[in-house]
């Protein structure tokens, strides 16, 4: 795995003053004690009020860091990647942040983190400072484990914890809570991939076709192997196993946490998925889906339950300080919104018949689905070989529609074209025919005769689409016919279509449209859009001769 990094030793003390750096405010400071001693602390804090203390190895960001600021953390203290802080750091965390209110520390059931926290703090207690400790051990997925982990659940515990604090509570009262809190979480991760360190070589001991169910955030193996199957199905196992440890009775709250490399696109969808699942009858609110406590570049996500009362919805509810917390949401259905139907649709678009204009618009449809191969063939050189699918499409669909056409009017008829292959053509192509179609009709609505509102529609294709001749392009057949059909008929635009299109295959690189991006020469191949052009006049030349 490749990863962007300078040197292993220094990696995580360049991270944190990265983000001290884009933090945007003086709000946060460091320890002095570099590469020793790493703690993110909240500058100018008042001491009158408890601390809370949590952290962790490195490679959760944004825990832990992220998460120290106003109504959460007042330090966050961190190791190497993955591995405990030590006790000198813990303590000099202590000391720096705590006054006579005290201070709680919020611990992952790991045992280097109970070991070094636990120790600190008794050092700390020694020294005159009042010091609680809260361990959070909320994973789920070994039930019968004497000490289950502390994941992504544990930001519950900063959340109402911090919140506590900030609204002035004694460090009694912000332990019993932190206490009942931690008990009350539960959570289960997924994941496709194991985690790479930087530094370190890496093997992905998944399969193709695997993932893991309850791995651990440090790419620990998962309790099994559980094959990769659709997000509604890999959730539904997960929420089955969370509702068997919940209370059915009582509300929840959320969270959907990416363990680093989802996109956010596919974080949507498994948060769409469990919303959707029997797991979302005791959902209230929801924090994510976003990167929260990550396990670097992870391929997976966790999901966390905290059940809810009013203190824990309203700590929950609070604003904070610091931005990598996504504030939690009531669930919401979407809302729809009735689409709004064309200002300009009248009368006119009502079906009608000109025997002309069907016979015109039935041949045109049948010679481009008769090229659907060539087409193809064609393009398969200049582009991924889909024009004549593509134009044959929307072809098909004007054909299929044909007894809908206004046909007695050719403004209408014309923009009901242009509608039909904005829907139904698909690419880039689609949109630009239904732009000429739509602005020729409105120029028709105007009075312009046809030849005129074709130009005018081309004006139009042609800024939008930026192509113009010689940029080999439909543009280099379909200029030519429309200026010739307006100065002269349908056989000279015929001409001058096919004398267009032959021209592109002179034309070593393409300057607008896919083929632009080919990077290699074109000499000798026509352009397929030109060429569809080029045979569309011909095949209208011809109907016109034999009327």
């Amino acid at each position: 795995m490749k990863h962007f990094f300078n040197r292993r030793e220094t990696i995580v003390t360049e991270a944190l003053d990265g983000l001290l750096q884009t933090i945007g405010s003086g709000d946060l400071a460091r320890l002095d004690g570099y590469p020793e001693i790493k703690v993110v602390l909240r500058a100018g804090w008042d001491k009158t009020k408890v601390s809370i203390v949590s952290g962790g190895g490195a490679g959760h960001e944004p825990s832990h860091a992220g998460f120290v600021g106003k109504g959460m953390l007042t330090a966050a203290v961190s190791g190497e990647i993955f591995a405990s802080p030590s006790v000198e750091a813990v303590l000099a965390a202590i000391r720096a942040v705590t006054g006579p209110a005290g201070c709680l520390l919020i611990v992952k059931n790991y045992t280097g983190d109970r070991l070094n926290f636990g120790l600190a703090a008794e050092k700390a207690r020694a020294e005159g400072f009042r010091v609680e400790m809260v361990i959070v051990a909320d994973d789920i997925a070994l039930p019968d484990i004497a000490q289950p982990r502390g994941v992504a659940g544990t930001l519950f515990v900063h959340k109402i914890a911090g919140h506590l604090s900030e609204a002035g509570r004694d460090l009694a009262e912000i332990v019993s809570a932190a206490r009942a809190a931690a008990k009350d979480i539960v959570s289960l991760g997924m994941s496709l991939s194991s985690c790479s360190i930087p530094g370190q070589p890496h093997e992905d001991r998944f399969g193709e076709n695997d993932g893991e169910l309850g791995l651990g955030i440090h790419g620990e193996p998962g309790v099994e192997r559980i094959a990769v199957q659709s997000a509604e199905r890999l959730v539904a196992i997960m929420a089955e196993r969370l509702e068997a440890r919940l209370d059915s009775t009582s509300s929840q709250a959320l969270l959907i946490n990416n363990l680093g490399s989802v996109p956010p696109l596919e974080m949507s969808v498994i948060a769409n998925a469990v919303l959707a699942s029997p797991l979302a009858r005791t959902i209230k609110l929801t924090i994510g889906p976003g990167p929260l406590m990550t396990a670097l570049n992870m391929n997976g996500f966790s999901l966390s339950l905290i059940r809810l009362d009013a203190a824990r919805e309203a700590a929950l509810l609070a604003p904070v300080g610091p931005h990598a917390w996504t504030p939690a949401k009531p669930v919401a259905a979407p809302t729809l919104v009735p689409m709004a139907r064309p200002a300009n649709e009248t009368a006119a678009r009502k079906p009608s018949q000109n025997a002309n204009t069907r016979r015109l618009i039935a041949t045109i449809c049948e010679r481009l689905i008769a090229l659907e191969a060539g087409l193809n063939s064609l393009d398969a050189k200049a582009g991924d070989g889909d024009t004549g699918s593509t134009v044959a499409t929307g072809a098909r669909s004007v054909l299929e529609q044909m007894d809908s056409l206004p046909l007695a009017d050719p403004a209408a008829t014309l923009g009901a074209i242009g509608d039909i292959l904005s829907s139904s053509m698909g690419g880039s192509s689609g949109v630009l025919l239904s732009i000429l179609f739509t602005a020729t009709a409105q120029a028709l609505g105007f009075g312009a005769t046809i030849p005129k509102a074709l130009l005018a529609g081309l004006g139009r294709m042609s800024f939008y689409g930026g192509a113009k001749i010689g940029d080999r392009t439909m543009i280099d057949a379909l200029e030519p016919a429309l200026r010739a059909l307006d100065a002269h008929g349908l056989e000279e635009a015929a001409a001058a279509a096919r004398h267009g299109a032959e021209a592109t295959a002179a034309m070593d690189n393409a300057k607008a449209g896919r083929s632009a991006y080919v990077g290699r020469t074109l000499q000798g191949v026509v352009d397929p859009g030109a060429y569809a052009v080029a045979e569309v006049f011909a095949a209208a030349a011809a109907l016109h001769a034999t009327a």
